[in-house]
């Protein structure tokens, strides 16, 4: 459930694909939203500014525009607001950008989390969810994915610098009872997506009629999650602080849990599917086909995603469940309409 609507939520990556649907969401729950992102030109920052567009009059929301690895500017805001829920969307994202500027990656994903940790901190925040991604199981090949599986081999910066979120989260519910949920996330697409991501550079693509390009041969499958599944989860999480598991052993450490207030979710449809059929199902809906063409796996990606999300139905009650077919066919009802097509 989301929080009462006389507390307020800071969204961090407000402006982003997921922060823009957990805002909304949120807003529409009545909650009060503190919404913080930089607008990084990592893709076009028309549209993040058109996200934000959405809450334009909306006496409930706020939008602080805030680069999370200034330790000051970051510092001041939760002083001045002490945040009881904290959101935390921010990120510099993209597993192949992480081969190129791995340096945006320690700055947004590293320092500005720790500014994020000190703020919860020092303010008495009561719960923080944090966006981690499947990235983190990297080399692991049993599937499907489980949080009880050790993620020590990832082979992206990205992933890298996503379970080093995970760990610097650990140590803080550890020395100061910070409540940390962290949050993995499998293939999120649908509506107000980004340009970076398949389903976007797919749909572009047949549009133009330009070549999809399918890595390691065309024999890819990916847990593709609907960004309202996504959200779903998001919101019941946030009013259910992390408790520590009086049961969990040092001897036999379960790397999901702990005994201070810390959990690892997976956030998944739990139905990978082939991206060929993904292709297929927007050249029907776009009325269109395009030339396919077969290239090698790219470094830092994986062929296959599959999550495992048994102990999020078992603690709030729900499944992404959004059928890929169903998911498409929203996707690109949006995607018309925004280009107006």
């Amino acid at each position: 459930m989301a929080p009462a609507t006389d507390e307020t939520v800071l969204v961090t990556g407000a402006a982003g694909f997921i922060g823009s649907h957990v805002t909304r969401r949120l807003l529409e729950a009545g909650c009060r939203v503190v919404g913080v992102d930089d607008l990084t030109p990592y893709y076009d920052p028309a549209l993040k500014e058109a996200r934000l567009k959405q809450f334009e009059g909306q006496p409930r929301f706020r939008f602080v525009k805030l680069d999370l690895a200034d330790r000051g500017a970051t510092a001041a805001l939760f002083a001045a607001e002490k945040f009881p829920y904290v959101v935390h969307l921010a990120a510099q994202a993209g597993v192949r950008h992480s081969l190129r500027e791995p340096h945006a990656y320690v700055d947004a994903n590293l320092q500005g989390f720790a500014n994020v940790l000190e703020g919860c901190r020092h303010h008495s925040c009561r719960h923080l969810v944090f966006a981690s991604t499947s990235s983190v199981y990297g080399a692991n090949t049993r599937l499907p994915f489980r949080t009880t599986d050790n993620v020590d081999h990832p082979i992206s910066l990205y992933g890298a610098t996503k379970k080093a979120n995970e760990l610097m989260a650990h140590s803080y519910a550890h020395l100061f009872k910070l409540p940390a949920t962290g949050l993995r996330f499998f293939t999120v697409y649908g509506p107000w997506g980004r340009p970076d991501m398949a389903m976007w550079i797919f749909a572009e693509a047949i549009i133009r009629g330009q070549p999809i390009k399918l890595f390691n041969s065309g024999n890819m499958r990916r847990d593709f999650t609907y960004v309202d599944d996504v959200v779903e989860s998001v919101v019941r999480l946030i009013d259910r602080p992390a408790a520590g598991d009086p049961a969990w052993s040092g001897d036999r450490p379960d790397p999901s849990r702990s005994s201070a207030p810390w959990r690892i979710y997976n956030i998944g449809n739990n139905q990978p599917v082939e991206v060929r059929h993904v292709v297929d199902l927007l050249e029907q809906a776009l009325g269109r086909t395009t030339r396919h063409e077969l290239l090698p796996m790219q470094p830092g990606d994986v062929p296959e995603t599959y999550a495992n999300v048994d102990d999020l139905m078992r603690d709030v009650g729900f499944r992404p469940a959004t059928a890929i077919a169903d998911g498409v066919a929203r996707f690109v009802a949006w995607y018309r309409a925004y280009h107006k097509l």
